[in-house]
């Protein structure tokens, strides 16, 4: 995806975030680590990235365990690592369920 239409992508996804990413949004952005929402990287949009890190970290909704999500999230995952991004999972019932923990799990990931 070329880098116009990647940012044009990123700045969409940021309009139309999920409950989940609202959420985790909202205490990242607090955290004593600098975070960015809906961050571009070559043909993918991370929900949330540290640059001080190198740390995306993904919101997983039920469909990433359907169809044809796995083996897309694997393989850009690989991408990823290839250009030195590690890649941080977080089911989104987790945000759900025990925000407070998964944002300090988060923070502690990324040296905060």
């Amino acid at each position: 995806m070329p880098p116009a239409k990647a940012i044009a992508h990123a700045r969409r996804l940021r309009r139309a975030m999920t409950l989940p990413e609202v959420l985790l949004w909202r205490h990242l952005r607090m955290a004593p680590v600098k975070f960015r929402r809906q961050h571009p990287v070559g043909p993918y949009v991370l929900d949330f990235y540290c640059a001080s890190a190198k740390t995306g970290i993904e919101v997983d909704g039920a469909a990433h365990d359907m169809g044809a999500h796995p083996a897309r999230d694997a393989e850009r995952e690989v991408w990823l690592r290839q250009r030195g991004i590690k890649v941080m999972r977080v089911p989104a019932r987790a945000v759900l369920g025990a925000l407070e923990v998964t944002v300090e799990g988060i923070v502690r990931v990324c040296g905060g």
